[in-house]
């Protein structure tokens, strides 16, 4: 089925219709149109495939808040190192989450020095594994958007079945409607359409996004992950501007539907509440996390856990926040390439599999630089 969204010659019957659309949009606005993908996985993908630099001359394609790992405050992150230093305690997390870097450590030196953490691939696995371990204290590290949440609010459902008493979530989830609603109205960020997460409209449904188009009158399109998905997506999204047409358009209609998942939807509603989040470049953003609700709050490693933690010091230098709400292109960073690295990251932008600086390093900046030269 994915051989079509697969094909080059498709790819490159879209990229002869998009080339001159985007010269059409181009010279209506005065300046190369702007398109900002929403989705860590996209950023990854638009990298993997040089889509970004084989349209660089047309179009101007940025990064926005995708990659939850990026998006996580650094209060949060030094939240979880703490909870990691407990004695006693197994921090279960995601493998993504070992090299972000807190204000004096990180999970993976936490490691070295023997604190007792687990990577797991699910937080099903985390259950069992807290559920055959009761002399210890498991905390599985709940990092990611409306796609992974449910998972979680299952593995509480599932802990509740067990009777194990030494389950718990630090729940750091966040939620993309209401991020989109704080980087909208950003009056310094000028974007002419949106490619819109498909992971995430899959579990939302395709009407959670309207807004953007209905209130502030931005094209958006739905976009699944294969090379044909996101040059469509592009293709809609130039149509629409140079046709001076403003919709939502669901790209990705072999998995995202009107309503969405309703059971997963269900599941968060179970055992979530909407709050405010701090997100890495944003600051608070009202209604955009999840807390646990009261009647869990057993399960609450924020709960069970108190701790005083100290406001998070952002690495000085890193540009993260500005990259996540594209204002600049990872290469801007002072600190891009020198000392910030994959093996040396300084940011979270750098260590996430989906991060827009680790896309540009791996992908982008070899030929970045030739052209540079």
């Amino acid at each position: 089925m994915l051989d079509k969204f697969q094909d080059a010659s498709l790819g490159k019957k879209l990229i002869q219709k998009i080339i001159p659309l985007a010269l059409a949009t181009r010279e209506k606005l005065g300046r190369r149109p702007a398109l900002m993908e929403v989705c860590g996985t996209h950023t990854m993908a638009i990298a993997r495939c040089g889509i970004k630099n084989l349209l660089a001359e047309y179009l101007e394609l940025r990064s926005g808040p995708g990659c939850p790992v990026c998006v996580t405050d650094q209060q949060d992150i030094d939240y979880m190192i703490n909870l990691a230093r407990l004695p006693g305690t197994v921090m279960a997390t995601f493998g993504d989450m070992l090299r972000v870097p807190g204000s004096d450590s990180s999970l993976e030196r936490e490691k070295a020095r023997k604190a007792n953490i687990i990577i797991f691939y699910s937080p099903a696995e985390a259950v069992i594994y807290a559920s055959s371990h009761p002399e210890q204290e498991v905390i599985f590290l709940g990092v990611g958007f409306e796609t992974t949440a449910p998972s979680v609010a299952l593995s509480i459902a599932t802990a509740i079945e067990l009777g194990s008493k030494n389950y718990s979530v630090f729940s750091a989830h966040k939620l993309v409607p209401p991020v989109m609603r704080a980087l909208l109205d950003d009056c310094d960020l000028h974007i002419d359409g949106f490619i819109l997460p498909g992971h995430v409209s899959t579990i939302i449904g395709q009407k959670a996004f309207d807004f953007i188009a209905l209130e502030y009158r931005i094209p958006t399109v739905i976009a699944g992950f294969e090379p044909v998905d996101i040059l469509g997506a592009i293709y809609r999204l130039l149509k629409q501007l140079s046709q001076n047409e403003v919709k939502a358009e669901n790209g990705y209609g072999r998995l995202v539907h009107l309503e969405g998942n309703i059971k997963a939807q269900k599941l968060l509603a179970a055992y979530f509440t909407p709050t405010a989040a701090l997100w890495r470049g944003f600051g608070t953003v009202p209604a955009s996390g999840l807390d646990i609700k009261d009647e869990y709050a057993f399960y609450d490693a924020k709960n069970k856990f108190a701790l005083e933690v100290p406001v998070g010091q952002t690495p000085k230098g890193c540009n993260c926040g500005e990259v996540l709400k594209g204002k600049i292109n990872p290469a801007d960073c002072l600190l891009f390439a020198r000392t910030c690295t994959p093996m040396q990251p300084v940011g979270p932008c750098m260590v996430s599999s989906e991060g827009a600086c680790a896309a540009f390093y791996q992908y982008e900046f070899n030929e970045f630089n030739e052209f540079k030269g």
